[in-house]
């Protein structure tokens, strides 16, 4: 059985975005589906980082968690981070990638469309993870298709998965995608002019690059947003002595952190 998430303190601020309250009528909810990090990202570059089991176990009978960067790793992933320090977390979202990593498309569907919570207005497709392959979006595809009255959201830095959807198959009101920089197929982006989103070091940098700051997710999930990009500041617990880590440290110093959420 496939575990879906209740909101985290960001996603619940979608409770107050007033272009999102039609998908949150009759006390609907905001739920995620989430998966382990980095290993679910086939296409992560820039913050490619996984929460890695040592081989030890803990007094709690937990594995042993540490971070493992990818050699391009400019900014640590936020979500891999959780799960090296949260044994729940990791077995939650371990759990879920297993499951589905090995499911034909079909079973997918299936699986996703039953154990979807009955009163989901919203659904962040994955706060950690992305889509692993072709099948697994296209049975998310289906899943909004299925579910017409639910508002289903990602972020994604499978891009290839998604521009075979744009050719094959029409664009959903439901099913909203933000392509998100920092992946190893970037230049796709621009090509087929995708919306997207970029993480930056300070809000001097999203006003040079003419893009607001998406503080509550309400850019990646407003359906009548999907053609504007929009900028994410730096966040998470980055390394030490890196530039992510040094503009983490400003963001802080400045007041400006508490906008510095996870994406």
């Amino acid at each position: 059985m496939l575990q879906f998430s209740d909101a985290n303190a960001k996603l619940e601020k979608l409770y107050n975005v007033p272009e999102l309250a039609e998908w949150l009528t009759d006390n609907r909810k905001v739920y995620s589906l989430d998966l382990l990090s980095g290993w679910s990202c086939p296409f992560a570059h820039e913050c490619k980082s996984k929460a890695t089991e040592t081989g030890e176990i803990s007094k709690a009978g937990n594995p042993r968690m540490k971070i493992v960067d990818g050699k391009h790793t400019k900014f640590r992933c936020f979500s891999a981070s959780q799960e090296a320090l949260l044994p729940n977390v990791y077995k939650l979202r371990k759990g879920n990638f297993d499951e589905l990593r090995d499911m034909h498309i079909n079973d997918m569907i299936h699986y996703l469309h039953t154990d979807l919570p009955t009163d989901a207005g919203i659904v962040r497709i994955h706060v950690a993870g992305d889509f692993f392959s072709a099948d697994y979006m296209q049975a998310w595809y289906n899943v909004a298709l299925m579910n017409p009255n639910v508002l289903f959201y990602a972020y994604t830095k499978s891009i290839r998965y998604w521009q075979f959807h744009i050719k094959e198959y029409p664009i959903l009101n439901n099913f909203v995608l933000t392509a998100s920089y920092g992946g190893s197929e970037d230049n796709l982006i621009s090509e087929y002019g995708l919306r997207s989103a970029k993480v930056v070091f300070s809000e001097a940098e999203a006003e040079a690059l003419g893009l607001e700051i998406d503080g509550d997710d309400s850019h990646a999930a407003r359906p009548d947003l999907q053609n504007q990009s929009f900028a994410l500041l730096i966040h998470g617990t980055q390394p030490k002595g890196s530039e992510a880590g040094k503009a983490l440290s400003a963001l802080k110093g400045k007041g400006s952190y508490s906008r510095a959420v996870a994406v």
